[in-house]
């Protein structure tokens, strides 16, 4: 793991797509759908560590799911990486450090604080609650509370969106020591969807951390969570939008593979390809790549490979056998 994939992000997307009854595990859940409820832990540029398949209705705030997730993706580390990071640990073993991203499933003092048993930092998505939007409510007039927050690319503008700190204003008695609540709002657009507390001229959300520094900062890292969106998307591109078994340990072992054979990708495509292929999704590669026709022939005893010239993959395929 490379210093800047040290932020993780923890995901439990649901598979809508199970129309069998028969496939073990299978069920209805809250998103009015049928299906599984997985749980993912990926590095920051979307590489999956670690896959969980649970049942449809299993539920998104599992504090023995997201640690048992997290416990595994730590195993898949390399000793220098992982050395103080198990439960337990002596926080001195810690080479470098850990921190994980979660959604507002997993907003609970209970999971941050064995968080902290494993010394890993935490930046936890807030859910809506009274308290929380009272204490926005408090600020809304006070400029100097507000900060400009830089946007992570220049092709996603936001209009004016700032942070705040309002720690002091929050109740986090049952949170480790060192926890902050940071705040983010956007003016309201026409046409944009309710945000997580209710306000009537911004847009707002909030997360819990205990990592210190600028809040800006510390929401421009919060926000890469979204990149667990694509580890989910490639993720159902390899296969797992279908469960191709019955039975729920084949599933689960199923559901394994296609995590591995994703990281195969990865790997492949960082060290082999360049350009729009190097980030390309994996239905893209099958396109270009995998499924690139090509005829076997022999001429003077040799044996050669003919690609089709106009074809889009061709010269991505003839850059990796004889790179410059």
């Amino acid at each position: 793991m490379t210093a800047a994939a040290r932020w993780w992000s923890t995901s439990t997307p649901r598979w809508r797509v199970v129309h069998s009854e028969n496939k073990a595990g299978a069920a209805p859940h809250c998103k009015r759908g049928y299906g599984f409820h997985p749980m993912i832990c990926s590095t920051a540029d979307g590489e999956p560590l670690w896959v969980k398949l649970r049942a449809g209705n299993a539920a998104a705030n599992s504090i023995a799911d997201h640690l048992e997730v997290l416990d595994a993706a730590v195993g898949t580390l390399p000793e220098r990486d992982a050395a103080g990071h198990r439960e337990g640990d002596d926080k001195e073993l810690a080479e470098r450090p850990l921190v994980v991203s979660i959604d507002a499933g997993g907003c609970s003092a209970t999971l941050a604080a064995g968080l902290a048993k494993r010394n890993v930092g935490f930046a936890v998505s807030a859910r809506s609650a009274p308290a929380i939007e009272a204490a926005i409510r408090r600020v809304v007039g006070e400029p100097g509370r507000w900060h400009n927050s830089p946007e992570r690319s220049k092709q996603r503008k936001r209009s004016r969106a700032q942070v705040a700190d309002l720690t002091d204003l929050a109740d986090l008695s049952g949170w480790p020591e060192g926890t902050r609540l940071v705040v983010r709002r956007e003016p309201r657009h026409p046409g944009a969807q309710r945000s997580l507390f209710e306000s009537d001229s911004f847009r707002c959300w909030g997360f819990y951390s205990d990592q210190q520094g600028d809040t800006a900062q510390l929401d421009r890292l919060m926000r890469s969570h979204a990149d667990v969106a694509d580890a989910v998307r490639r993720l159902k591109d390899s296969g797992l939008s279908r469960m191709a078994f019955t039975a729920w340990n084949a599933n689960s072992a199923w559901a394994a593979v296609r995590m591995v054979g994703l990281a195969l990708v990865g790997w492949f495509q960082n060290a082999c390809l360049q350009g729009a292929l190097a980030k390309a999704a994996p239905k893209r590669l099958r396109r270009q790549l995998w499924h690139l026709p090509a005829l076997v022939c022999t001429s003077a005893r040799r044996t050669l490979l003919r690609l089709p010239e106009q074809h889009p993959g061709t010269r991505a395929l003839l850059a990796i056998a004889h790179p410059r």
